[in-house]
């Protein structure tokens, strides 16, 4: 996924970079709190335009490989939410991670990608370690990544404004040399 038609594939789900064009589709996202409660909150237009220009867009060019991306459904081309391989805000520790839209919560979804990308990352990237975060009290994306291979490995504290009002985060890493899916 280092140039922009580059995607990846899993049994159902694709991801595919993020445009301009997609800024509705992000803010749907961003304004749903079900899916923002253990994402730092809901985002009005103008942060999630931020967002999508700096922490997306940008990043594509800074960072080739690495990035948020669309996930979406194969057998209907259907946006469910996003998934990322990126720079936890702040460090310099890579993290897998996603958001999904509640109507795709409990399909399999998260676990499938999350895996796909860990292949991705460690096998194309060459990645030694991918990292992973969650609010303490999101113990289902705790079990997400439990399936996924990543072992939980205590908690951590950012200082970055993104995390630094959520407290401990539960830090959750998997080894290439050790990834149990590989």
């Amino acid at each position: 996924m280092i140039h922009p038609d580059d995607s990846l594939v899993t049994d159902r789900l694709s991801l595919r970079r993020f445009t301009l064009a997609d800024l509705d589709l992000l803010d749907r996202l961003a304004t749903d709190p079900r899916v923002m409660e253990f994402l730092g909150g809901v985002k009005d237009r103008a942060a999630t335009e931020s967002m999508l220009r700096v922490r997306i867009l940008e990043y594509y060019d800074r960072h080739p490989g690495l990035g948020i991306w669309a996930t979406v459904e194969r057998a209907t081309g259907e946006c469910v939410g996003f998934h990322v391989l990126n720079h936890i805000q702040g460090e310099t520790d890579i993290q897998v991670g996603y958001a999904l839209f509640a109507d795709a919560w409990g399909n399999g979804y998260a676990t499938e990608m999350t895996m796909g990308l860990l292949r991705y990352g460690f096998g194309t990237l060459q990645l030694p370690v991918i990292a992973a975060i969650t609010n303490l009290a999101n113990t289902p994306s705790q079990q997400v990544l439990l399936k996924a291979g990543l072992r939980r490995n205590g908690e951590r504290v950012f200082a970055h404004p993104a995390y630094a009002d959520q407290g401990p985060m539960a830090w959750f890493e998997a080894d290439r040399d050790a990834w149990p899916h590989s």
